[in-house]
């Protein structure tokens, strides 16, 4: 789909996702902060696992544990608030800027202006 901008019908658009790209940010800090927070019980778990190799074992398993539920909970997180940033993208914010004259719109309020303008 070729996007037009509405003010002067140029395709030289640039697509800002400002929303998206913070609220990525946010939810995997956010959700990594959280992952930290249990890190002490999934240390524990891993460490009870990694008994069977012995004292390293032991330590190694609680490291691996805290590490991995901090990356899954950090991707969950930056998942989620990717997709709330695009829908915030899409609905509030003017997303789209003309490379040409400047102007900034979204395609949301620049589709309802054009289907009232009869085009």
């Amino acid at each position: 789909m070729t996007i037009l901008c509405p003010k002067c019908k140029s395709k030289h658009i640039l697509t800002k996702h400002t929303a998206r790209k913070i609220c990525g940010t946010i939810g995997a800090t956010t959700a990594t902060m959280g992952g930290v927070a249990t890190t002490l019980s999934a240390a524990k778990i891993g460490a009870s696992f990694g008994m069977v190799a012995g004292p390293i074992g032991s330590v190694l398993g609680g490291i691996t544990s805290a590490v991995l539920v901090g990356l899954v909970s950090g991707v969950a997180g930056c998942s989620a608030g990717t997709a709330l940033g695009e829908m915030v993208d899409t609905t509030i914010l003017d997303n789209h800027e003309c490379v040409r004259c400047g102007h900034c719109f979204s395609l949301a309020r620049a589709d309802e202006t054009s289907s009232a303008e009869g085009y």
